[in-house]
């Protein structure tokens, strides 16, 4: 069960802070996007009593941020309120709001205090329980690429690259770790920093990525699955409403640009025993001899889970219909389940590293992925590897994008009938959230493909 806000913390908050005047309760939804309720100060008491009520199907909206008709939650049955209450070690000062506010994210529960089975806190914490009662702990930090873009779109209605005030021109080179371009939007990520400080995320690495006004914001590590993702939800608030205040819009989605990297979640994880050893790195510090690091047969075996359950995780990694234009040929995102060591061509990196550091990054979600859901899902495919002992084959040595994607479905369509078919996610997240994931994303997609892009007139209307 979830640790919630506690009338200690909360005056010592208060305390701290003479000055709020208003709080907003923050839930993450099936897409990762916060939704919640603003609160006046005298409203405080209700975070940590009876709670605040919300609908429950906040949770399933559809991407556009409505309910999916495919559903049996909303309007079919009668669209009913549960109590969210807030979560111990979330509370926070909003640095840009324009009045002093606070912050807090909350979970859903039953009247009977039961988890709602539709929260992603819940399903997070749930995924993280069979590792726990092996003894082992996951340790995991979260990487969020994003994109600084114009308000307005081009033209032909495509997304440009943000032109800060002090620069003359808009940038349009790809200059991977340019401090050059560090520099051009120094005063936005100073800003950024400022306000993770403010919030205590703690980032600690900020670099400029592969496409202009791309960037990489490192979170540290942390021994505990759902903080990490309260980090990563909460991280991409606090970035999109400093970039606001600059006038630029900070865009999580996974390919803005054709011609551009698109932008990833790469999950950094380790299992740590109960004497705090990292059970991924050999006890004796015997090198391996094809990785060339002393790894422990454990590591190989996550990774063969992992291998194992990608393809039903690919509609999680990529929730949406732009999430699969990220999938292409040298563009440092993955398109199969190769491994191998410190090699971004693969799904799953091993970064050198020392032993108690020794750790997988999982590259497959895309930014726009719901965090806790991606990391549910990567816990399911170490605990099925760990527990089968699966053997993850040779690493991939090179360039894996001259290996075909194998079982991997790169198509919307198809990665949604391997989450359908699979097995393991449905045991994991829960039947009735596994079915209702699939439906609302079933829904997207068909709504998506009503709409006539503009390429097909482009393409057909004079030629067929």
């Amino acid at each position: 069960m979830l640790s919630r806000l506690t009338e200690p913390e909360t005056t010592a908050f208060l305390d701290a802070h003479p000055e709020v005047e208003a709080i907003e309760l923050l839930a993450p939804d099936m897409n990762g996007l916060l939704r919640g309720k603003r609160l006046q100060r005298e409203a405080f008491p209700k975070l940590l009593s009876e709670g605040v009520r919300m609908p429950g199907s906040i949770y399933l909206l559809d991407s556009q941020g409505q309910n999916a008709m495919t559903l049996p939650y909303g309007s079919a049955d009668g669209d009913p309120d549960f109590a969210v209450f807030g979560a111990a070690g979330t509370l926070s000062m909003v640095p840009w709001a324009a009045r002093p506010t606070a912050q807090v994210l909350g979970s859903m529960v039953l009247e009977d205090g039961a988890p709602w089975f539709a929260d992603p806190r819940h399903i997070l914490s749930a995924a993280a329980a069979p590792l726990q009662a092996m003894g082992l702990t996951p340790v995991a930090a979260i990487e969020l690429e994003f994109y600084l873009l114009s308000p307005r779109l081009s033209r032909d209605g495509a997304a440009r690259p943000a032109r800060m005030a002090d620069l003359k021109i808009t940038p349009g080179q790809v200059q991977v770790l340019s401090m050059e371009d560090v520099g051009d939007y120094d005063a936005l990520l100073a800003d950024i920093a400022a306000a993770c400080n403010a919030q205590g995320l703690k980032a600690d690495v900020t670099t400029a990525e592969y496409g202009p006004g791309q960037f990489e914001i490192n979170l540290t590590h942390v021994a505990d699955p759902v903080s990490a993702c309260d980090r990563a939800v909460l991280f991409k608030r606090l970035v999109k409403s400093v970039a606001r205040k600059h006038g630029v819009v900070a865009s999580f989605m996974a390919k803005p640009f054709a011609e551009h990297a698109g932008s990833g979640l790469h999950v950094h994880l380790s299992l740590i025993d109960t004497e705090g050893r990292n059970i991924f790195a050999h006890p004796d510090g015997a090198i391996d001899p094809d990785c060339g690091l002393p790894i422990d047969a454990r590591l190989r075996h996550a990774i063969g889970g992992l291998r194992e359950t990608m393809a039903e995780s690919i509609a999680i990694m990529a929730p949406n219909a732009n999430s699969y234009r990220r999938f292409r040929n040298d563009s440092f995102a993955p398109i199969n389940r190769a491994w191998g060591v410190d090699n971004r061509t693969v799904s799953l990196r091993i970064p050198r590293s020392d032993p108690d550091a020794l750790r997988i990054e999982h590259r497959a979600a895309g930014a726009d992925a719901n965090p806790y859901l991606a990391l549910a899902a990567i816990l399911a495919g170490v605990h099925y590897g760990l527990t089968n002992k699966i053997d993850p084959g040779p690493m991939e040595i090179g360039n894996a994008y001259e290996r075909p994607p194998g079982r991997l479905p790169l198509r919307w369509e198809r990665a949604l009938d391997a989450f359908e078919d699979g097995a393991i996610l449905k045991s994991t997240l829960g039947a009735q959230y596994h079915a209702a994931y699939l439906g609302a994303k079933q829904w997207d997609s068909e709504q998506h493909h009503a709409v006539i892009p503009r390429h097909d007139y482009e393409w057909y209307m004079r030629t067929v």
